[in-house]
């Protein structure tokens, strides 16, 4: 069994079926013991209060340690110590600190909140000032507003880092070398950060074009070519979809990554059967 930790996300639901599933796609994976479970907010800071409400509950009903995501958008920065109070409370004691996407998506023009932050960094420092743990993304493919500058990714990374920041889940990508390239230039730069690759188990094929195109994360020919030869029968879609990502891990976990973090769409079939696979349980 791999000594690599093993994480999950999920996303907040929107209705009680949307809730139903969570908790039943929750339970599944509790029996595999993640080292950790973490909850996004929606697009342009929409869900903010059902993820509060729901990191709340993961962590009171599950006591799997429960790390929130906290943004910038569309809040003040009085609302933002508010919300890290109530996490307090709530006994989370990390958060992901994330600059958001505005309401258009990535590529829409940020909006500056008045009173509010623009930089995921000035959230680094407000956690980390009020006891936090703190987690930023890390971004394999580029993260969409650099434009393909690398070297300020990393710099933006390393800035985190000065403020606090102590590990970094990365957007998920589908060339494992891409991963290692980002982490090779945070240690030539002296960064301790540990960085663990976010995997998507490809579930749906219009939704991985979509998120794929969101979040600027290109799908190489070989991953496009498997996928779509079989997108007209839904339960080869999920097959190959966990083949892929078991090839991934495999390698990563070969080449010592410390641990790794699923997108699970809040369903546990594919990720189980790829912890399972890859020995990561």
């Amino acid at each position: 069994m791999s000594s690599a930790s093993f994480s999950i996300e999920f996303f907040p639901p929107k209705d009680e079926a949307g809730e139903v599933r969570l908790w039943n796609a929750l339970e599944e994976l509790e029996k595999a013991r993640p080292d950790f479970v973490s909850v996004t907010y929606g697009a342009g800071g929409s869900t903010r209060d059902r993820t509060v409400r729901f990191t709340s509950e993961i962590t009171s009903r599950t006591g799997i340690p429960t790390i929130a995501h906290l943004t910038c958008v569309g809040s003040t920065k009085e609302e933002l110590v508010s919300i890290l109070e109530q996490y307090k409370k709530s006994g989370i004691h990390s958060i992901l600190a994330l600059r958001g996407d505005p309401q258009g998506g990535p590529s829409a023009p940020w909006i500056t909140t008045p009173n509010g932050f623009d930089h995921a960094d000035q959230l680094v420092s407000l956690g980390y000032e009020r006891g936090f743990e703190v987690g930023v993304a890390a971004f394999p493919d580029g993260h969409p507003a650099s434009r393909g500058d690398f070297a300020k990714d990393i710099e933006v990374l390393l800035e985190k880092e000065r403020r606090g920041a102590t590990f970094a889940t990365t957007q998920f990508f589908f060339d494992v070398d891409r991963y290692f390239i980002l982490v090779d230039a945070l240690r030539k730069a002296g960064s301790k950060l540990d960085v663990y690759p976010g995997i998507l188990p490809i579930t749906n094929v219009a939704q991985l074009h979509r998120m794929s195109e969101l979040s600027g994360t290109p799908l190489p020919a070989a991953v496009k070519e498997r996928i779509e030869s079989v997108e007209s029968d839904a339960v080869a879609v999920r097959e190959v979809g966990i083949e892929i990502a078991s090839e991934m891990c495999s390698e990563l976990l070969s080449r010592g990554v410390p641990g790794i973090h699923f997108y699970t769409m809040n369903s546990a079939t594919s990720t189980m059967e790829i912890v399972k696979r890859v020995g990561l349980r």
